[in-house]
């Protein structure tokens, strides 16, 4: 089996269901050791069974939680900032505590991580940061999204900042931005809608591949930007075609 993250250590936040789970046993699979990190600690049964991998109970939104976890680990190669929440409502649906919210997960969660781990990464001369973005971003609007693309563009423009102050000295940051793609908090949010089964095909279609993502996709093209040394400061959108 090709093995193209042999030897790398990995870091994966909200790997518990979804994007993040998944793209921690893709990394496994390419060879890495991952730590696959969760607030619900539930969540992540299972993977440790999984060759390569350890898990432990990680809190984005907590200093003290992000910095012990970063001790912990030690020095890593790649690290994955998976966790976020999705937002449903336009400006003026939102109260102000909704962005609040969503900037302490969506953004800050990301910069608590890169400051934990960042240090680490300069002093070895290499690292390779990958966040997850949306293509509901700076890259495309969606209807009912204003906190969720607000926050997700602003994570673009991180990954960018930081790409661009560290492209010197050894560190790659990309963003992956998504579609729509399969998973729990995509079924909670069409079970929400009242009606599954319409909110469902209204999904669907306005993928002009006429289906949903799913997270092994996802998980394929983090694998791959781990392992792509000359690429940095990009957002690669990954959506059936959406933005087209």
């Amino acid at each position: 089996m090709d093995q193209p993250l042999k030897g790398k250590r990995v870091f994966v936040t909200a790997a518990g269901q979804g994007i993040g789970r998944a793209s921690a046993l893709a990394f496994a699979r390419a060879g890495a050791s991952v730590t696959a990190t969760d607030i619900d600690e539930t969540l992540l049964g299972g993977l440790a069974a999984e060759g390569g991998i350890a898990t432990r109970r990680l809190d984005v939104l907590d200093d003290a939680s992000v910095a012990g976890a970063a001790r912990e680990a030690g020095r890593i190669d790649v690290l994955f900032n998976c966790a976020g929440m999705v937002h449903s409502g336009s400006i003026l649906d939102m109260a102000d505590g909704d962005l609040d919210r969503a900037f302490d997960l969506n953004v800050k969660g990301m910069v608590r991580t890169i400051r934990a781990f960042l240090p680490a990464m300069l002093e070895h001369g290499d690292g390779c940061i990958i966040n997850m973005a949306s293509v509901v971003s700076s890259l495309k609007g969606a209807a009912n999204r204003f906190v969720y693309g607000t926050t997700k563009a602003a994570v673009i423009g991180l990954t960018k900042a930081v790409a661009a102050d560290y492209v010197t000295r050894g560190i790659r940051c990309n963003a992956i931005c998504p579609g729509t793609v399969e998973s729990p908090s995509l079924q909670e949010r069409m079970r929400a809608q009242g009606n599954y089964e319409a909110a469902r095909q209204a999904f669907i279609a306005r993928q002009p591949m006429g289906r949903l993502g799913t997270p092994e996709e996802i998980a394929a093209l983090a694998v791959h930007l781990a392992g792509a040394t000359y690429t940095t400061g990009q957002a690669y959108a990954i959506d059936g075609g959406w933005s087209i």
